[in-house]
């Protein structure tokens, strides 16, 4: 590529070869904006030989279907940055040697993934199921394993260390499950990928049915604390929402979150990535063009609140490309131990006094806090029901965001609204409801969802998709599985939701 990263005809149509349309040859895809004359490491990470290696062959839950004790492990941080050291904690039963492969997740021509490094043989353990704490808290104090600095070389991503036994015997089985942790920068970028882990920390059920959804006086109250000293289970709703054989140790990522990452990194968008506790001050959000909040993003720290709503006053651009966003308060604690940031709990209702939260209130209270109305940060509030399946429908088909899609009114894309979902858009000036709709609770119980762009303060914009399940309409990683809600399915890559996210993208970067 030319230093000034213009594209040539032929690179633009390599580009979009694969993705279910081609790019308008007029236009510039965002990373080749020869105005920003930076070297575009995620694309040139790309370039780097890719391996499918990175997913997990054989696994096999335990009894009680939660939890892989054959091996499985936790990380001592959500995030790092290069230069800073990462315990990893694991337990394998019965004991052998392991090792652990870590690889950088991306789309590297396919393939979805990097390897990066080895580290073993390690001499395994059998380490101790704690005994629930205080608020039914099961809090590991495993012994490190093995350590590792992460180099300077490591670009900012989702990483996951995958666990696998080594037999004494060639004939023996071995087992595999992963360790999840992100490697975060500092950079000037113009997207922000925060991944929703308080979300997937709070439907974790290691060691067994145990959740912030799972204390005995309730599933919505503020009985339950988790703890990030702990491994990751399988998919918490494997039953009903997505029965994922790669999800052994990855949290939510692969499910909700991987799709769209690896179609960012596809387009050679700039992007950084962080977890939900490095927004707890806006420092690092202030530093990009957009905050992309992803997937499934249920639970934030009121301070992660209020950073965002920082970013939105200083001009980043937010994008919602996410359902049930902002819901409830996920006040962060110390561990036992001291380490800050690594147990969270059900605080409170975001909502202000909007019904939602005083009914969550009146039936799940008294709790310690009651989060501000979320619908005057994304536009959209939660509603009840905030469950079900649908089809997600244009409302607006003159709006900005459906450009070169060819959509018009009344048209949906099937299956992608789930399996939670937003509505009763905020009376905030210039809101544009641009789709709605209907999702079914339980099949046949209609609920209402709406989609919208209101502008910010400083030429920036604010987008909800208004769906946990937006990312299946971008892309189809290796091993991917599609998530089932609520007898509703989404159906894959959508070449309409890749050209409105590519719409949305390019005007928050190059606005």
């Amino acid at each position: 590529m030319a230093k000034n990263n213009k594209l040539t005809r032929r690179d633009a149509i390599k580009l979009s070869a694969g993705s279910g349309f081609a790019l308008a040859l007029g236009s510039t895809p965002a990373f080749s904006n020869p105005a920003t004359k930076k070297k575009n490491l995620i694309l040139e990470e790309n370039k780097k030989e890719g391996t499918s290696s990175w997913q997990l062959t054989r696994v096999r839950p335990d009894e009680k279907q939660y939890r892989s004790t054959l091996i499985e492990g936790y990380c001592s941080r959500q995030s790092l940055t290069a230069g800073e050291s990462l315990d990893i904690m694991v337990s394998v039963d019965p004991e052998e040697d392991f090792q652990i492969d870590f690889y950088r997740t991306g789309y590297y021509n396919g393939t979805g993934g990097r390897w990066m490094k080895k580290t073993g043989p390690l001499k395994g353990k059998r380490q101790a199921t704690p005994a629930p704490g205080e608020k039914n808290i099961h809090e590991c104090k495993w012994e490190v394993s093995t350590s590792i600095t992460i180099p300077e070389e490591w670009l900012s991503g989702v990483y996951l260390g995958k666990l696998r036994t080594l037999p004494k015997s060639p004939s023996a089985p071995y087992w595999e499950s992963y360790v999840i942790f992100i490697v975060k920068d500092e950079r000037e970028t113009d997207l922000l990928f925060q991944c929703s882990d308080n979300t997937w920390q709070a439907y974790n059920k290691w060691p067994n049915n145990y959740s912030i959804y799972t204390h005995p006086k309730g599933n919505q109250g503020p009985w339950a604390q988790v703890s990030f000293d702990r491994p990751y289970a399988r998919q918490g709703q494997y039953d009903a929402i997505v029965n994922d054989p790669l999800s052994f140790g990855s949290g939510e990522f692969i499910s909700f979150e991987m799709p769209f990452s690896y179609f960012l990194e596809k387009h050679g968008y700039d992007v950084s990535y962080c977890s939900n506790v490095d927004l707890l001050t806006p420092d690092r959000g202030l530093k990009a063009k957009a905050f992309l909040s992803i997937g499934h993003d249920e639970y934030w720290d009121i301070r992660q609140f209020r950073s965002v709503e920082k970013l939105k006053e200083q001009g980043v651009n937010l994008l919602f490309f996410s359902g049930n966003s902002i819901c409830w308060v996920a006040p962060y604690t110390s561990s036992e131990a001291g380490q800050p940031n690594r147990r969270i709990f059900r605080g409170g209702p975001y909502g202000a006094n909007n019904d939602y939260a005083v009914l969550r209130e009146k039936l799940n209270g008294p709790f310690p806090e009651r989060g501000p109305d979320e619908g005057l940060l994304m536009g959209v509030r939660n509603t009840e029901p905030i469950n079900g399946g649908g089809d997600w429908t244009v409302k607006k088909p003159d709006h900005w965001i459906f450009k070169g899609t060819g959509m018009k009114k009344g048209e949906s894309i099937p299956g992608l609204i789930g399996w939670e979902y937003q509505a009763d858009a905020a009376d905030i000036e210039g809101l544009e409801i641009v789709a709605e709709g209907t999702a079914w609770q339980g099949g046949d119980n209609p609920c209402p969802y709406q989609s919208v762009v209101y502008p910010g303060p400083k030429g920036n914009f604010i987008f909800s998709a208004a769906t946990i399940f937006w990312a299946m309409g971008l892309s189809s990683p290796p091993g991917h599985t599609l998530p089932w809600s609520h007898y509703s399915r989404p159906h894959g890559p959508d070449p309409r939701v890749q050209k409105i996210t590519h719409n949305l993208l390019e005007k928050a970067i190059n606005s």
